[in-house]
């Protein structure tokens, strides 16, 4: 029993740090963003579709009803993934991170609109320490700034990934989680397509080993491992577990491209992550 314990743990883990590879790849992989994410959700989408087949996971949408909120989540998560990559870009892989890291704060602030349950006030003082973390990772208040815009940058890809959840929050008891997955990379693959025809190619060629990296390891397999592990351990857990992330991005970050991070960057990163944490206990206390 304990070596089972000991096997998931170690599994949702190991999704948590190729998860935490987005950050590393996103920031180094030198092509416009759009074309970066188009490549991720088709590879992905690839890869996931063979997985399906292997696993005979029934694909068809059940219900005429899904299709807009299905289409309306791979918009958010397209939305999500370049701003996230531009957040990168503009700052440093740490803020970025980091910034992203407040999505589930959003999360559980929108939950009462999109589920229907009653508003939490305790919501407002983790929403107030999120942002006296965001205080301290700011250098200024100056909007030139590019950290600062990473930063904003950072704050909105976080809040279409609230919103992604959210939406399929409601589906996740009728369908698949790597079906879920596919979906989104289809939709993505699709809209994004129009890029390849206006934006530069031309790195392609020295840059697709990192492409496909993101794709299949940090995409597909990092979340389908964590869709895994969530059989095994609650929400919750998992949730507080994932509070890792922005630790192994920035750990990878200093080890592959020499980021270090200030003592803000520490200070303003704990303060959001405390937050993190408290929201997750008290959701498994409820």
């Amino acid at each position: 029993m304990e070596s089972n314990t000991l096997k998931n743990l170690s599994i949702l883990l190991t999704a948590s740090i190729l998860i935490s590879t987005s950050g590393v790849l996103g920031r180094y992989i030198a092509m416009p963003v759009e074309v970066i994410v188009w490549f991720r959700a088709f590879f992905a989408m690839i890869l996931l579709y063979g997985f399906c087949k292997i696993r005979k996971q029934p694909m068809t949408i059940k219900s005429q009803k899904h299709k807009v909120p299905f289409l309306l989540g791979g918009i958010f998560m397209a939305v999500h993934w370049i701003t996230y990559f531009y957040a990168l870009k503009l700052s440093n892989v740490a803020l970025g991170v980091l910034s992203l890291y407040t999505f589930p704060i959003f999360t559980a602030i929108l939950e009462p609109f999109f589920l229907k349950i009653k508003f939490n006030p305790r919501y407002i003082v983790l929403g107030i320490i999120v942002l006296i973390g965001l205080y301290v990772l700011t250098p200024d208040l100056d909007f030139q700034n590019s950290y600062v815009q990473g930063i904003l940058i950072g704050l909105f890809s976080a809040l279409c990934y609230a919103i992604r959840i959210l939406i399929f929050k409601q589906y996740v008891d009728a369908y698949n989680g790597t079906v879920l997955m596919l979906y989104q990379t289809v939709v993505i693959s699709v809209i994004l397509l129009p890029t390849l025809f206006f934006m530069d190619l031309s790195a392609f060629r020295s840059q697709w080993p990192y492409i496909i990296i993101l794709a299949v390891v940090t995409t597909a397999t990092g979340h389908s491992l964590m869709l895994h592990a969530l059989q095994f351990f609650s929400a919750t857990t998992a949730s507080i577990i994932s509070s890792l992330q922005p630790v192994f991005g920035i750990f990878l970050a200093f080890i592959f491209l020499g980021e270090t991070p200030v003592q803000n960057t520490y200070i303003g990163g704990a303060i959001i992550l405390v937050a993190v944490v408290i929201e997750s206990f008290k959701s498994k206390e409820a």
